[in-house]
């Protein structure tokens, strides 16, 4: 499959949701609302869950829409600075409390308006990154659909990082990397096949640790209900061997992961 279907189907509006991947996982969750500074970015959802194993877990993402109204609520599904700095509450409390972390990602980006830049995007993203890698508790990240820029990033500095089979991870659009190189966004498709965005172009550099599979055993698209199912379970397995890790040892393995980029 060229590169460039795949970023298509990334963006498919039908996607497996950080909501869907929720009820996948959890027999309950408790949503948490606001940044306690500006408001409650509605592009990310983050809570308490309690795992379908009994286990407690903290679980940040960002949730696009299916339809325009939705979409509209959750601005496609591209946070502003207090989406951000609302998923730092909770890291920090997860922290505090000693919960593994799951973080979902499908973002083109985090929000890029005059408003955002006011109130601090940048800076956002930045300390969400430093949080995150200051955390001693298990962390893990999975690209579900787009993962594009640093509003993706911003959630992705984890232990391990997953991608869907048809999800794609990259410093920005193939349009955008198109638009900058050749001054023409509509050689996209050439520029995706350039730019290495693909589960199994990541995973042979190694960015990645792990591609879940979307289809079952004969080859047949999985329902979304099924594919988080699925999911729900290779979650739960990987928080109970991470949580073998001390502290230290969880917080070296990290820095490790990232510095042999």
């Amino acid at each position: 499959m060229k590169a460039y279907d795949i970023v298509k189907k990334a963006r498919d509006v039908q996607r497996m949701s950080t909501i869907e991947v929720i009820q996948g996982l959890c027999s309950d969750f408790v949503e948490f609302h606001g940044d306690r500074r500006d408001g409650d970015d509605q592009a990310i959802i983050g809570g308490v869950g309690m795992m379908n194993n009994g286990k407690p877990v903290t679980i940040i993402g960002l949730q696009k829409g299916r339809d325009t109204a939705e979409n509209i609520r959750r601005n496609f599904g591209s946070s502003g600075p207090s989406g951000y700095r609302k998923a730092q509450r909770l890291m920090k409390q997860a922290e505090k409390f000693k919960r593994p972390i799951l973080t979902l990602v499908n973002t083109a980006g985090a929000h890029a308006a005059p408003e955002s830049e006011e109130k601090g995007i940048g800076q956002a993203i930045a300390e969400s990154l430093t949080v995150m890698s200051e955390l001693t508790v298990p962390t893990l990240s999975i690209i579900l659909g787009e993962g594009g820029s640093g509003g993706a990033i911003a959630l992705s500095l984890s232990n391990q990082v997953w991608m869907m089979e048809n999800s794609i991870y990259s410093i920005l659009s193939p349009e955008g990397f198109a638009s900058i190189l050749w001054k023409d966004a509509s050689k996209a498709e050439e520029a995706a096949e350039m730019m290495r965005l693909t589960a199994s172009e990541l995973k042979a550099l190694e960015i990645i640790d792990h591609i879940i599979p979307e289809k079952d055993e004969n080859g047949q698209d999985l329902s979304n209900q099924e594919l988080a199912q699925r999911l729900g379970k290779k979650i739960q397995e990987a928080f109970v061997e991470m949580s073998q890790m001390s502290p230290q040892e969880c917080s070296q393995s990290k820095y490790d992961r990232f510095r042999k980029y």
